[in-house]
């Protein structure tokens, strides 16, 4: 697995916004939105393309565009939906796939309670979208899903990260042999005893939409 956190100045600056208590809920979507399509940029680095041939106004020439397969993306419910907007601004064309997963917060681990995916992933990059990686439960829990019905390559997008939840990500990926890359934002402190990320941004999904649990 490999982590890849994003060092860029307008990243640095959009994410001391959105950690902001201050910041409200309409201006935290439009950042996460701004941010997540930063992101996005450095995370499709390796999408897969195939050459193309155009006529430009002055001569043909060849490019490239996305391969076939197309690449999925795929946003963990409920606050990945708030990173959908920003990921699809930069790959128009992607398909996308939606995995509702739930964490208990007693034992913090993850259990799947919808999924809208195509049954065969064969060849697929998926892309996935997921605020915090905290415990790592529910990533490992969705990577594991994904390339089980045969995705062949996986990049996760969060926002931020804990460094238990890279440690536990990697462990409950141990013998997987798709390659797996995540990339964020930021690498924070540590979690505290609720499993929530410090100094983090508090949860996501009540940042986004301003709803309770």
């Amino acid at each position: 697995m490999r982590l890849h956190v994003v060092d860029h100045p307008l990243v640095s600056h959009k994410l001391t916004v959105l950690r902001d208590t201050g910041t409200d809920s309409p201006t935290f979507r439009r950042l996460t939105d701004e941010l997540v399509t930063l992101l996005a940029y450095e995370a499709t680095r390796e999408v897969r393309v195939e050459p193309h041939k155009i006529s430009t106004p002055v001569a043909p020439t060849t490019g490239v565009h996305l391969a076939s397969p197309k690449p999925l993306v795929v946003p963990i419910l409920r606050a990945g939906l708030g990173m959908l907007d920003g990921m699809m601004r930069l790959l128009p064309t992607a398909e996308v796939g939606f995995l509702g997963m739930v964490r208990n917060e007693e034992t913090l681990e993850a259990s799947t309670y919808a999924e809208r995916l195509p049954e065969d992933l064969s060849g697929r990059q998926c892309y996935v979208l997921d605020p915090m990686l905290a415990t790592g439960g529910t990533l490992a829990a969705a990577i594991r899903f994904l390339t089980d019905r045969g995705a062949d390559d996986i990049t996760a997008i969060c926002l931020l990260v804990a460094p238990e939840g890279v440690a536990n990500l990697e462990a409950g990926l141990q013998g997987l042999e798709v390659p797996v890359t995540v990339v964020t934002a930021a690498q924070d402190e540590r979690l505290n005893e609720h499993g929530y990320i410090v100094p983090g941004l508090g949860d996501a999904g009540d940042r986004l939409y301003g709803l309770a649990h």
